[in-house]
């Protein structure tokens, strides 16, 4: 193969890689959950994740701490309208510890990539005393 052709291949082969890489980048930091009298002993807790969407796949990634009993599990929710909680879309990997990681990569429909876009999804973390929902964080540009 002649220089030419290499150099073409090379950089064919690095742009590639370069689109793959590309995609919008989301973050959220977690925080407690807003407490009545009943639940503010066991809410307390906080972390941060990322999230990029690459075309319809949403791939997260974080870590938490401080929390007053052991994750259980964590889930990508739709809020109805930006700061109002709603639905499960996924669920997510979560360290069953009051320390560690969160990761998951979720296929989003049109709709779900439109509320992202708008800041309609978050991510929550559920415990061991707090199933209902430990931290939570709205995922923003």
């Amino acid at each position: 193969m002649s220089r030419n052709k290499w150099r073409a291949a090379i950089l064919i082969v690095c742009a590639l890689g370069l689109a793959a890489q590309t995609g919008e980048t989301y973050k959220a930091r977690l925080n407690a959950l807003p407490a009545d009298a009943r639940t503010r002993p066991e809410l307390a807790g906080n972390g941060s994740v990322t999230a990029t969407l690459a075309g319809s796949k949403l791939t997260i990634t974080g870590s938490f701490d401080s929390l007053r009993s052991a994750a259980t599990t964590a889930q990508l929710h739709g809020g109805v309208a930006a700061g109002v909680r709603g639905p499960v879309i996924a669920d997510l990997t979560v360290a069953k510890a009051t320390s560690g990681t969160i990761s998951g990569t979720v296929d989003l429909t049109p709709p779900q990539v439109d509320s992202l876009k708008k800041g309609g999804l978050y991510v929550q973390i559920q415990s061991e005393k707090a199933p209902e929902g430990v931290v939570w964080g709205w995922l923003l540009r």
